[in-house]
């Protein structure tokens, strides 16, 4: 018999890596979006720079998803 040691997912660990992934998305988004617009004093230098900055964030936050919070299949798995 086969003993199945997966761990259940709660809503406290769902609830902590959302938020962490949405602080990493969304601070430097914000910071540099205020930033350029307090420098440039133009709004909109400031919502495409922050627009830029977010897709880069999100490309990253993604690379960071796929390696520390997903679980990878064990391939010494024999039937």
């Amino acid at each position: 018999m086969v003993e199945s040691t997966t761990k259940k997912v709660t809503m406290k660990d769902i609830v902590a890596k959302g938020s962490i992934i949405a602080i990493i998305i969304s601070v430097p988004t914000l910071i540099v979006f205020f930033g350029v617009w307090t420098i440039s004093d133009d709004l909109i230098f400031g919502a495409v720079a922050g627009l830029v900055t977010n897709f880069i964030a999100l490309g990253i936050s993604f690379k960071i998803v796929s390696k520390k919070f997903t679980k990878k299949p064990k391939d010494d798995f024999e039937l």
